[in-house]
């Protein structure tokens, strides 16, 4: 039976990079080698596919890879004809031989690969063509324009290939890039392990340190990149100069250490030391070269593959820079199905002095497109867009954009239907060609001049919904007159089709019309959530719209942007309280989950404990804050946990001008001197590392000195939470501190990891202990706002407190203690089975998650981890926790880890 074969499969180890074969597996697996000795028929079975391991299981296709040669390829290479979906692709032949294969043979393999980037492009130079009868294409759009390396390097990066992004914006700002090459070194660098490359680039770059090298003879070939390897040409080159190896051989010698293969890397090691010591390089200094070369090329970059990307970044950013109005329609419009990125860049637009219009039925088209606005249209807009800005980036990293940016006024976006989801290809085709004789002038007209049936009852909800047919009438009543509608045009059509015609010339003698009802009117609310969910943002007026261009001056990342985050980056964020659901810890003391909504999205901060207490009679739903703390980047989708919150957004906006004036006039406050016996720390470098790496459990007062660490919400309280009991009468949200991060499993013993996971005292047996946090006193790379007054004896804080909202707060619900068991099934004992993955960290966060949703619904059963890992099981339980097996939780688990690897006993007691 399939099952018991998926069964048996998952038992084989897969590890990535360390294939096992099934003889091993049978060998080194115990449970395997148990099932295989105690059954004959699942023998059978392994012996056969062992047989069967290694044969060629399908034919693929190379999503980019052509072969060319000098002859015709059946006279080098064995081809075939693909079936799989032979009458869809264009590619009829192919060679049997794998990638690997013919790289060995000699053949030139060339990978053409699809760029959006390119459509968005050509369409950008259609529209300035159109508009401007300026002729751009690949050839002739400039890469030497200052004013678009200064663009770049005031942080104005957002849709620009290659170069969008808060951590390559960073380095951008840094850099100052002020020529192509820079570009280029900066799209290879930017990449994990050269990035840690960057600082030294940048400082290089500017003058402020120089770059030295182990031979005269690297400088000629690394001076343009200021004596750090970047490309593998740059290693091929100094192989043939510095050894007289040959460009084939060069070429051999950076796939052999790019690809780690030792056999060959020990190979080149001698040709290599030999080659150069005959012309004069002394044996340790060619040695020592070859080590710094060993480690370089796992992470050099194919500089002509850098330098195409490079070109096409600079490219993309002029066009932006001086047409922006034909780039960013180009560039929404390729972008319309990613409902994200549309709101990313009409975002951009907006900040870019762009008014970006809503949908409209009788002026959309399929893609967005460019107008020109007429006085009375530029006010109704210029009142519905004041949402300059939208995508503020960190003061201190990024200015705004240059007045030279912005476009001429009466310029303006409008949204395509096709950008609105739900509503697809087709249907709009049916509305713009029954639009070619005329805008419609009302609902019945609409109706009779498009078959609504074709364009599909959701279609037109969608639409609705997103105010395309305001002109109509309001969004409400014809939501509630929707089945009429379509009614109404279908009955119209059906008549048409049957050749009926109306006794005074009409197309058909159905005379019904649509007659809207007199319903209340939308929640404000649900008609912006509506516009968020089918749009990627609001398009109407947003509590927020009067903020934007303030809060943009402070806020380090919108909702958009905080997944670029770096995990305990510390950041401000700011919104509109939308959600507050308190929480009692295990110790008792309450924290709770605050939903802060902007103008893109939500953002779920985290207040622990003693953050809740100085602030819980300012933080009311409804209340715009501004929230201050770090990012716990490993979540899903990340969270802040806060470690302030302001109301006043004028007084945080006055202290960062403040500050920034006394910076500008060189009138800072002298800086205190550090406490007796304890050293001043020193100057923070002028390249900060933008991804930081750190260890155990985020540095807030999530527990400093209270043992308070919760582990993520659920998205919501499971149903029945109320209902729900646990041993000591509360909702104890259980989770250790401890951090499994970079440590084995297979070093834990059995009866020490669950001590180890429920307890929050100290770390269990083998064990790394967690790593020291950043005390929350200590440096931010953002500048923060000076305290509006501090009593006398407090010292200063890094997170200064501001004046609290004198209004106090509306009442909300808390959760409460349930107050009976559940009775509905006996105890269980829920294992779940796990195997690690070569990502050690990875495998920690699944612990966490795993362990967060047995605890997040509370009862009476119990649960354990069994976690197999070389060939030996280790089973992890939790005597101090327990859980409420329901559906709901079940369903997570199996989406979690598989339904084979849950397994549910009874558990009996003597």
């Amino acid at each position: 039976p399939l099952p018991e074969v998926d069964r048996i499969a998952k038992l084989v180890p897969n590890i990535p990079g360390r294939p096992m074969t099934l003889a091993e597996a049978v060998e080194q697996v115990s449970e395997l080698k148990k099932e295989y000795e105690s059954s004959d028929h699942i023998r059978e079975l392994i012996d056969t596919a062992i047989k069967m391991e290694g044969v060629v299981r399908n034919a693929g296709t190379h999503a980019a890879g052509v072969v060319i040669s000098d002859r015709p390829l059946i006279e080098y290479l064995p081809l075939h004809r693909p079936t799989s979906n032979s009458e869809e692709t264009p590619v009829k032949i192919v060679t049997q031989f794998e990638m690997g294969i013919l790289e060995n043979l000699k053949m030139l393999k060339v990978d053409f690969l699809g760029l959006a980037t390119l459509t968005i492009m050509a369409r950008a130079c259609d529209l300035i063509q159109q508009r401007h009868g300026v002729k751009l294409n690949l050839d002739n759009i400039p890469t030497e324009d200052a004013d678009t390396y200064s663009m770049l390097g005031e942080g104005n990066t957002a849709g620009v290939f290659q170069l969008e992004g808060s951590g390559m914006t960073r380095w951008l700002v840094q850099m100052k890039p002020t020529m192509l090459e820079h570009v280029i070194a900066m799209v290879a660098l930017y990449r994990p392990g050269p990035m840690e490359f960057i600082p030294d680039y940048i400082s290089r770059m500017h003058g402020e340190s120089q770059a030295e090298y182990r031979h005269p003879s690297l400088e000629p070939i690394f001076r343009s990149t200021f004596g750090i390897p970047v490309y593998q040409e740059q290693l091929m080159r100094a192989a043939v100069e510095l050894a007289g190896y040959t460009p084939s051989e060069a070429d051999d010698l950076q796939r052999a250490i790019s690809k780690k293969k030792k056999k060959e890397i020990e190979k080149h090691r001698g040709k290599f030391v030999a080659g150069a010591t005959a012309r004069g390089i002394p044996e340790k200094t060619a040695e020592a070269i070859y080590t710094d070369w060993e480690e370089f090329a796992r992470y050099g970059f194919n500089k002509s593959h850098a330098a195409d990307y490079g070109i096409l970044a600079v490219q993309t950013a002029y066009l932006k820079r001086h047409y922006p109005a034909e780039y960013m329609t180009a560039l929404l419009s390729v972008s319309k199905n990613q409902i994200e990125k549309v709101a990313l860049y009409v975002a951009e637009a907006r900040s870019m002095g762009l008014q970006v219009l809503p949908p409209d039925i009788n002026a959309s088209d399929l893609d967005f497109t460019i107008k020109l606005m007429a006085d009375s249209q530029l006010q109704i807009a210029d009142s519905q867009s004041q949402i300059a800005s939208e995508m503020g980036e960190p003061p201190s990293a990024i200015s705004h954009p240059s007045t030279a940016l912005r476009a001429s006024p009466p310029e303006a976006i409008r949204f395509g239907l096709g950008a609105v989801k739900n509503v697809g290809q087709g249907a709009v085709e049916l509305i713009l060609k029954a639009r070619c004789a005329g805008s419609f002038t009302s609902l019945n007209d609409l109706a009779r001049c498009v078959d609504l049936r074709a364009v599909g009852k959701r279609t037109l909800e969608c639409l609705i919904k997103v105010g395309a047919l305001d002109q109509f009438g309001r969004r409400a009543a014809m939501l509630a007159a929707l089945e009429r509608i379509v009614a109404v045009s279908a009955a119209h059509f059906r008549a048409e089709q049957m050749g009926q015609m109306s006794l005074f010339g009409g197309a058909t003698g159905v005379s019904d019309s649509i007659s809207l009802p007199d319903v209340p009117d939308l929640d404000s609310r649900e008609q912006l959530n509506w516009e968020r969910e089918l749009l990627g943002l609001y398009v109407s007026e947003h509590p927020l719209t009067a903020h934007m261009a303030t809060l943009s001056q402070i806020v380090s990342y919108f909702s958009g942007q905080l997944g670029e985050a770096a995990h305990q980056e510390k950041v401000r964020v700011a919104g509109m309280v939308a959600n507050i659901r308190t929480h009692q810890t295990k110790t008792g003391n309450m924290m709770a989950f605050v939903t802060l909504e902007d103008i893109q999205g939500n953002i779920e901060l985290v207040v622990f404990p003693r953050t809740w207490t100085r602030f819980e009679p300012i933080l009311e739903v409804g209340q715009i804050i501004i929230g201050e703390g770090k990012v716990d980047a490993e979540s899903s989708p990340p969270k802040v946990l806060v470690d302030n919150i302001w109301t006043d957004i004028e007084l945080i906006v006055s202290a960062e001008k403040q500050k920034a004036q006394a910076k500008a006039a060189g009138t800072d406050s002298p800086k205190p001197a550090p406490p007796q016996g304890k050293k001043a720390a020193p100057p923070p470098k002028r390249v900060a590392e933008p991804i930081q790496n750190y260890a155990g459990t985020p540095a807030s007062d999530a527990g400093a000195g209270e043992g308070e660490t919760v582990p993520p919400p659920p998205e919501a309280f499971p149903p029945g939470w109320e209902e729900a009991h646990t041993g000591n009468g509360s909702c104890s949200a259980r989770h250790s501190g401890n951090s499994y991060h970079n440590t084995s499993l297979a070093a834990l013993p059995a009866d020490r990891v669950g001590a180890a996971l429920s307890s929050s005292k100290g770390a269990a047996q083998g064990l790394s202990a967690p790593a020291s946090q950043p005390s929350e006193k200590t440096s931010s790379s953002a500048p923060l706002p000076v305290r509006a007054s501090q009593p006398s004896g407090e010292t200063s804080s890094s997170a200064p407190l501001l004046p609290r909202a004198p209004a106090p707060p509306l009442p909300r619900s808390s959760i409460t203690p349930p107050a009976t068991l559940d009775a509905d099934h006996p105890p269980q004992m829920i294992s779940v089975i796990l195997r690690p993955s070569d990502d050690p960290a990875r495998d920690y966060r699944r612990i966490q998650r795993l362990h967060g949703s047995f605890i997040s619904y509370p009862g009476r059963d119990r649960f354990s981890l069994l976690i197999f890992e070389n060939g030996h099981g280790h089973l992890i339980e939790f005597p101090n926790d327990t859980t409420h097996f329901c559906a709901e939780l079940r369903g997570k688990l199996k989406d979690m880890v598989g339904e084979e690897n849950i397994r549910i006993e009874p558990i009996t007691y003597q």
